[in-house]
């Protein structure tokens, strides 16, 4: 499925009224109507669930044209989401739309809720046809496949493709980060595996411990993390802290992203492809179940989030790494501007 330009913006047209031609959003009052300025419409959905109110939340633009990249980072900081995406025609042969991620502070060349967030939010606007079987979305870092699973004419699933892994630098100081994390002593080195970077597109920082008590009882000390950090020569990292102790549900993992600053992400697809890797790597999770791995996150702090992952393998390496899950509907709404 590929989208020209002017396909794109008729289907859109369709939607909001049937005019001809890009929509004008520079000073009338806009596909809601009424209001006098520019207005954009956008969805509001969570990401890596099937209930509203839990998972990611995630903002969609749809008609963004007209907007500056200035005006598509303030947007995003008025929302307060990880992240907002807006929606472009494609640029790129190949690729179906052109998908710009802000977070709150800065655009993002990858992310992986907006990646499934938009997919849905594309296919409840119907600007893709059900049953389409793959989407190509262009972002930052290049062209992101995305397969769909459909019940009827709903989308129910959608995986994303991520970078073949790669492995990094290990952490030396195993004692100082347990104490930077305030952990009790060998909560980390009991796991005897690695602290670890790991990219499939954005790179984390993997911390194994022991118990899914020991991941909710954390507590960032950032400037000790960075210190610990600093002397295994490795930069800022995003912390995903995890443990794949068995409580009796269907995760493999249970873990929480984690800044230094201590903020925290209910649910990271872009950490959860290199996490699926890391664990297929170091022999966690054998091979023949690399293709259903479960990873539970955001329950800490009330949005648990569902995030499937599926590595694939031509003997002992990684050649593919996907990463699933479903989106809920929240609701829609627009911004005016001046």
């Amino acid at each position: 499925m590929t989208l020209t330009r002017s396909r794109f913006w008729l289907a859109l047209l369709v939607l909001v009224g049937g005019c001809t031609g890009p929509p004008d959003t520079s000073n009338s009052p806009g596909a809601s109507g009424g209001q006098e300025g520019r207005v954009y419409p956008y969805l509001h959905v969570d990401v890596f669930t099937d209930k509203p109110l839990t998972g990611n939340q995630l903002a969609v633009f749809m008609m963004p044209e007209g907007l500056s990249s200035e005006e598509m980072q303030l947007i995003a900081r008025e929302m307060n989401f990880s992240e907002t995406t807006f929606v472009f025609p494609p640029e790129e042969e190949g690729t179906d739309f052109r998908v710009r991620i802000f977070g709150r502070n800065r655009e993002m060349n990858f992310a992986g809720h907006p990646t499934v967030g938009t997919a849905y939010a594309l296919a409840h606007e119907g600007l893709i046809p059900p049953g389409t079987e793959q989407i190509v979305l262009g972002e930052g870092i290049g062209p992101i496949p995305v397969d769909l699973e459909w019940d009827g004419d709903e989308l129910s699933f959608a995986w994303m493709y991520q970078l073949e892994p790669t492995f990094g630098k290990t952490l030396s100081d195993i004692a100082g980060l347990e104490g930077a994390l305030g952990l009790d002593s060998g909560a980390i080195a009991s796991t005897d595996l690695p602290v670890q970077e790991v990219s499939c597109g954005s790179t984390f920082l993997f911390v194994p411990v022991a118990t899914r008590v020991e991941v909710d009882s954390i507590v960032v000390n950032g400037g000790a993390v960075l210190s610990v950090l600093e002397a295994s020569d490795i930069p800022r990292r995003g912390l995903f802290i995890f443990s794949t102790e068995a409580t009796g549900d269907d995760a493999t993992t249970y873990g929480r992203m984690l800044g230094t600053s201590g903020n925290e992400d209910p649910a990271t697809g872009s950490a959860n492809g290199p996490l699926g890797a890391y664990l297929v790597h170091h022999g966690v999770v054998a091979k023949e179940n690399a293709s259903e791995i479960l990873s539970r996150q955001g329950v800490h702090m009330g949005r648990p989030s569902r995030i499937y992952i599926d590595i694939g393998l031509d003997g002992d390496t990684i050649n593919e790494v996907r990463v699933g899950g479903r989106t809920a509907y929240v609701g829609d709404a627009t911004v005016v501007l001046d």
